[in-house]
């Protein structure tokens, strides 16, 4: 009787049947099913030195020692530096970066640790030239160009390095499955071996990983599911700016980011992020907001365009925020300001296109609508902050007075907020004058009272 078997796999989302099917009938996507081979697996295991449950109070807990990335805004991305013997995911579109950050990072942290990169894509040669061209200098990083898991095991056993680098994970294979490099087996049974391998041995483990045309990480779920620390590295090919986005963190908060600009000389991390999606315009149709990423506030200019429509449904386009949002933000100005928008386009975006989420960036929306509408510019060298209520209240924000200090710090006058039980002005009113407001009628007169 054969050692193996076929099984057909989903490449999209890792499902298993015994038979070919045109359709995954798991994630209704069409021509994904390939068939793999794989070798039954023993019936029976021997299991040794098994372990046996124990209370909380018998187990010792230590600090979590870090060590740092060479980036601070790195190192804010991962929680406060890279944990001995954690395994970090990151992933990318092609030639966002993704590379050239994790070469700068082993450069710098090889000054103080011994750090081993495994390229399975490049050759030696080629991360030569980047090497050169990054400027960078030290002895004590280790390059491996090579494709096969058990050597890649093996030169990772033998340098015992304190940090390594695995680029990419759909490049490598493991030559006891039949199935091709980047396939969900494999990519799961890599995958799995290195992060056992990098918690036996207390290494820092980091893999590069491909996304796919939708921009998710390639490869089954179960990949993300196995490491502790999953972090997207966002840019376009317009902007010279990258961000780093902890989507999963077993050591620090989530939806952390760090930013950086591409250079010439690889990338630099902006240690003033406020300063890239805010130019201090005061304009009609420009407000500033202060938004909230993680644990940091930044400020992010919102641009907004009122004109007459030329069609029969008025255009309504967005860059930076839910057209969703957009559409009730319309709604609640109609209802409760009394101004027939559906008579003009809307269009809206925020500085540099960044993607905003925090939901009490709803004001500053609504006043650069009817600064534009109006043609009047809004209170010269203010922030608005604050959700909007379908009631056309304005609703409580999270880290309210985190985002006063950051409008402060930036030299900004004046803010609007929401009517908060609290006391902000004891500390906070010789550095800014802070207006508190309950409803978005409220906000209007005092914003563009000119």
């Amino acid at each position: 009787m054969s050692s193996k078997l076929s099984t057909f796999i989903c490449q999209n989302c890792g499902t298993e049947t015994s038979q070919y099917f045109g359709k995954c009938l798991n994630c209704n996507s069409w021509n994904t099913i390939v068939e793999e081979i794989k070798s039954k697996r023993s019936k029976y295991q021997e299991f040794k030195n098994s372990k046996q449950a124990i209370p909380f109070n018998e187990i010792s807990s230590k600090k979590i020692s870090r060590f740092t990335s060479g980036f601070r805004e790195f190192d804010r991305v991962l929680g406060g530096g890279i944990v001995p013997g954690s395994v970090v995911l990151i992933g990318g579109e092609p030639g966002i970066g993704k590379s050239t950050i994790v070469l700068q990072s082993a450069g710098k942290i090889s000054l103080n640790e011994k750090v081993l990169y495994v390229t399975a894509e490049e050759s030696l040669e080629q991360v030569k030239i980047r090497w050169e061209r990054l400027n960078q200098n030290s002895i004590n990083l280790k390059i491996l160009a090579e494709t096969n898991l058990s050597l890649i095991i093996e030169e990772i056993k033998r340098v015992n390095p304190s940090f390594a680098i695995i680029d990419s994970i759909q490049a490598i294979h493991n030559h006891e499955m039949e199935s091709s490099p980047g396939s969900v087996s494999q990519v799961r049974a890599c995958a799995s071996e290195l992060q056992n391998l990098a918690k036996d041995n207390n290494i820092a483990l980091l893999i590069i990983g491909h996304v796919t045309k939708d921009g998710s990480l390639a490869g089954p779920k179960t990949l993300e599911h196995l490491v502790d620390v999953v972090i997207n590295f966002e840019g376009d090919n317009i902007s010279s700016h990258r961000l780093l986005r902890s989507i999963k963190n077993r050591f620090g908060s989530t939806f952390e980011i760090g930013i950086f600009e591409m250079l010439e000389a690889g990338l630099q991390e902006i240690k003033n992020p406020s300063s890239i999606f805010t130019d201090k315009e005061n304009i009609s149709g420009v407000t500033t907001t202060i938004t909230n990423e993680g644990t940091r506030p930044f400020a992010v200019d919102i641009q907004a365009l009122v004109n007459k429509t030329f069609y029969s449904n008025p255009r309504r386009t967005t860059t930076g925020i839910s057209i969703n949002r957009l559409h009730q933000i319309l709604a609640v100005i109609e209802k409760h300001i009394g101004i027939k928008l559906s008579e003009f386009d809307c269009y809206i975006a925020t500085g540099g296109g960044f993607e905003i989420n925090d939901p009490s960036s709803d004001l500053g929306v609504a006043i650069s609508i009817l600064s534009s509408l109006k043609n009047i510019p809004p209170l010269a060298s203010s922030s608005f902050i604050g959700e909007l209520g379908l009631s056309g209240q304005v609703r409580k924000s999270n880290n309210l007075r985190k985002k006063i200090e950051e409008a402060a710090r930036l030299g900004i006058k004046n803010i609007i907020v929401p009517k908060s039980e609290e006391n902000l002005n004891n500390k906070l009113q010789n550095l800014i004058n802070i207006k508190e407001i309950s409803n978005i009628k409220e906000a209007v007169d005092y914003s563009l009272s000119g």
